[in-house]
């Protein structure tokens, strides 16, 4: 299963492409006013990647995304749900 498929499948959007990384920590920075300061330097981070194949310096955007998610246990609602899983998604696609 695609991260498509399950994205389409959570959200209800068959028109839903994959987004890049950054696009993903500008909608964690909209809706995540206040975010904890363990996952700050992860998520600024995620601004310079587009993949998860990538690289942010001597870490892999694998690790950054894992580290991401590992800190931001503290963000909640709908958004947080759906972008935590497509994340995810996103990872077991790595593997």
């Amino acid at each position: 299963m695609t991260l498509l498929t399950v994205l389409n499948k959570v959200i209800g959007d068959d028109k839903m492409t994959m987004r890049t990384i950054w696009a993903i920590a500008r909608e964690v920075n909209e809706d995540w006013k206040k975010p904890y300061f363990g996952a700050v330097p992860y998520l600024d981070a995620m601004r310079s990647l587009s993949t998860i194949r990538e690289n942010y310096f001597d870490d892999s955007a694998e690790s950054v995304v894992m580290y991401f998610l590992a800190n931001a246990n503290g963000w909640r609602g709908d958004v947080a749900k759906r972008v935590k899983l497509e994340l995810k998604t996103m990872l077991k696609e790595v593997a």
